[in-house]
């Protein structure tokens, strides 16, 4: 159950917290016993990051995007990534017009508020790249001339594990780009029962409504980015995100981007709280989906049998948390 706490700002944070109840009641319609990643998945929204959700097949991870993209009033568009998708499939073609004897861009589906990128690791390095652009400019660039991108502007990819057959690996670049990355496993007992009880009425999407329009999230999103993060917490962020870069067992640690992106989500998640300023428990409650996913493992230490995650884990304990 999440606490929430009265904010003492007027508008727009405290209608910002209200959306972002609305968009996780919306979720936790579709998806059940997942309320924290519904909470995770909503942050991402509301801070405008990129989503990566990575699971087995027929977990949710599709569900989570399209209530995602139903809950608010904008537009949103799917790709489903095969190996034979091309670059232009998903950015736009420029072809000739025979009627007024000229080239006409057709924008593609990356034109769009949100964007489901479905199975996005099934196809190839070539394809995937085409949205390194949009993902962090929020521009397409075609023919010489870029063109803006609805905002606000979100990519939610859904990937199945690598060992599973006809996956590419993304590249380091893309992943990146992506402010978070989910798992959402199998649901228990109770919850399996719920969600087949839940779908004698057909799917549930489709019975949601939008909590907020388009011009409504995008003016959130600006407020958000004004929520109070101390000195004292910055400097616990870069603290932590140094280690990760001079660890022994990291091969390559977090971006300057990703120190960017975990304050942001992090302001999301406190105003999701009802709060208008960060504390150290909001910074530990998003770090290891926003950096766990930019990190990569030394060939020793994978040998060892560690993993991203466990030096991670390591560096936020070991890490000093400010008063």
């Amino acid at each position: 159950m999440i606490e929430r706490t009265k904010t003492t700002n007027n508008n727009p944070l405290e209608r910002a917290s209200e959306v972002f109840a609305g968009l996780l009641d919306n979720l936790n319609t579709v998806l059940r016993g997942k309320t924290e990643q519904a909470e995770l998945a909503v942050t991402c929204l509301m801070a405008e990051g990129h989503l990566l959700i990575e699971d087995k097949p027929g977990t949710g991870k599709t569900s989570l995007a399209r209530a995602l993209a139903a809950s608010i009033g904008g537009t949103a568009r799917r790709i489903q990534f095969t190996p034979d998708l091309l670059p232009s499939d998903i950015t736009g073609v420029t072809i000739f017009d025979p009627s007024g004897s000229e080239f006409r861009y057709r924008p593609g589906p990356v034109f769009a508020n949100i964007v489901i990128a479905d199975e996005i690791n099934r196809a190839s390095p070539k394809t995937q790249s085409a949205l390194l652009e949009v993902m962090e400019e929020r521009q397409v660039t075609n023919d010489g001339i870029s063109r803006a991108v609805p905002r606000p502007f979100m990519v939610v990819g859904t990937q199945n594990p690598l060992d599973f057959q006809g996956t590419y690996p993304l590249p380091e670049v893309q992943l990146d780009r992506f402010a978070m990355k989910l798992s959402l496993g199998y649901t228990d007992r109770a919850a399996e029962y719920e969600v087949i009880s839940n779908r004698a009425d057909g799917d549930p999407v489709l019975g949601l409504s939008p909590v907020v329009t388009e011009p409504q999230l995008q003016r959130l999103i600006r407020a958000i980015r004004d929520v109070t993060v101390s000195d004292n917490l910055q400097h616990y962020v870069v603290d932590m995100v140094v280690a990760t870069r001079e660890h022994p067992d990291l091969r390559l640690g977090v971006s300057t981007r990703g120190t960017l992106l975990l304050l942001a989500v992090a302001r999301a998640y406190a105003v999701g709280r009802g709060r208008n300023w960060v504390n150290p428990d909001d910074i530990k409650a998003v770090a290891v989906p926003v950096l766990a996913h930019r990190l990569s493992i030394a060939p020793e230490a994978e040998l060892d049998g560690l993993t991203a995650l466990d030096v991670l884990e390591q560096i936020i304990a070991a890490t000093p948390v400010p008063r």
